[in-house]
């Protein structure tokens, strides 16, 4: 079957998320395995009959989830999922709280975002620079999406550790980040957090491009304090919810 048989066009604009649901079902009816190549950018924004920016957003969905490994200057590569499965289960396999997963983002982001800012490598500005302005974009918006900001935040957080070179290290924040998400809300849902956020995240950037390692640190670790205040909160009032209505509704 060639290329241009196995993908099916899509017929309206802004269709990030059906981009990636089609990529995914490739992977899953063992159309597309790992290490194939995915079609440049173009071509397949060609073949969907979609805007590239549309198969742009879909292939940095799909990296922040581990699906796919954007390589800078060869393509876009499904990804192979031994490691990741492999980190997954072992950090699935005891429960891990909201604490100590906060705690390893700080281990894990802290270090890449003085990286990044060290090596200011032109591919992973670029790609530092396109992750910042769609998240700067969506956090602007009279409604949000909060869905897709969750989206595109984990894919700015995963833009700075792409852009400190280390595959090992981006792997494990990926990981890291997908139990996040499947684990709790959003914490962009919290009142103000949205506006918070998108200072900070302006802030990181910036000390980043400036090659500020010390800044682009600093501000880093409040951002991720301040979310990690959130969600132990959020998870405090759910606890404190649930005990309300067991007292309510005593189990017979």
């Amino acid at each position: 079957m060639g290329t241009s048989q196995m993908w099916e066009p899509l017929t309206t604009t802004y269709v990030s998320t059906q981009v990636s649901d089609q990529i995914q079902n490739l992977i899953g009816t063992k159309r597309l395995k790992p290490g194939d190549r995915l079609p440049a950018e173009r071509e397949l924004a060609h073949l969907l009959h979609v805007s590239r920016a549309s198969v742009r957003e879909a292939f940095k969905s799909l990296q922040a989830q581990g699906v796919v490994d954007i390589r800078h200057g060869q393509g876009v590569f499904v990804a192979e999922p031994h490691a990741a499965a492999s980190l997954r289960a072992a950090l699935i396999q005891r429960e891990i709280g909201v604490e100590e997963l906060y705690a390893m983002r700080e281990v894990l982001e802290l270090p890449a975002v003085e990286w990044a800012a060290q090596r200011r490598d032109p591919d992973g500005m670029a790609e530092l620079t396109e992750a910042f302005s769609a998240l700067d974009a969506c956090a602007y918006a009279e409604e949000i999406d909060f869905e897709r900001m969750r989206m595109l935040d984990t894919a700015f957080h995963l833009s700075t550790v792409s852009a400190a070179g280390n595959q090992f290290l981006q792997q494990t924040t990926i990981v890291l980040h997908e139990i996040l998400a499947a684990g709790m809300a959003t914490t962009l849902r919290a009142p103000g957090r949205v506006e918070k956020s998108r200072v900070d995240h302006r802030l990181i950037y910036e000390a980043i491009i400036a090659g500020d390692a010390e800044e682009a640190r600093r501000v880093a670790k409040e951002h991720i304090d301040a979310a990690r205040e959130t969600a132990m909160s959020r998870v405090a009032s759910a606890e404190a919810a649930g005990i309300e209505r067991e007292t309510e509704n005593p189990q017979p």
